[in-house]
């Protein structure tokens, strides 16, 4: 055996090695969970979902923090918001949520859109210059829900 294939040999055990150990690590990472994206006027914001069951009925128990939102858009009331969910949210029917009531029927559509002021509108249970829009995702149960927090842009 020469020297010029005895690297070459370590050099494949080396890089076979550390492809296991990378494909390892992988295995051991969290699955993404499906996206849902407002879009305002030229701006937009996606997050994945802050409460998820991988498709199986997320507990009762975990819903109410479930509505706490950490990705926030500004809405001008005069704007078009635009609603976009994964096509597997679309496959088990969706629904808009505003303060955690039911704002739209469930639809299996991966698009909506709503006039910007519903948003800020007291008729609509809206208080204040923000409130908390989720998106469900399920129709008897909840399978996951996405939540943004929509401040007044006037």
């Amino acid at each position: 055996m020469t020297m010029q294939s005895a690297v070459r040999r370590r050099r494949a055990v080396a890089a076979a090695g550390a492809v296991s150990a990378g494909l390892l690590v992988l295995s051991a990472c969290d699955k993404p969970t499906p996206i849902a994206t407002i879009t305002v006027g030229r701006n937009s914001v996606h997050t994945e979902a802050t409460c998820y069951n991988d498709g199986d009925a997320v507990k009762t128990a975990e819903l109410t923090k479930c509505l706490k939102a950490s990705t926030s858009i500004s809405v001008d009331p005069d704007e078009t918001v635009r609603f976009g969910v994964d096509p597997k949210i679309a496959d088990n029917s969706w629904t808009i949520l505003m303060n955690g009531q039911p704002l739209t029927d469930s639809s299996k559509k991966t698009y909506r859109t709503i006039p910007g002021s519903v948003f800020f509108n007291t008729q609509y249970g809206a208080t204040g210059n923000s409130t908390v829009v989720s998106i469900k995702e399920g129709d008897k149960t909840v399978k996951g829900l996405w939540s943004f927090k929509f401040k007044k842009d006037s």
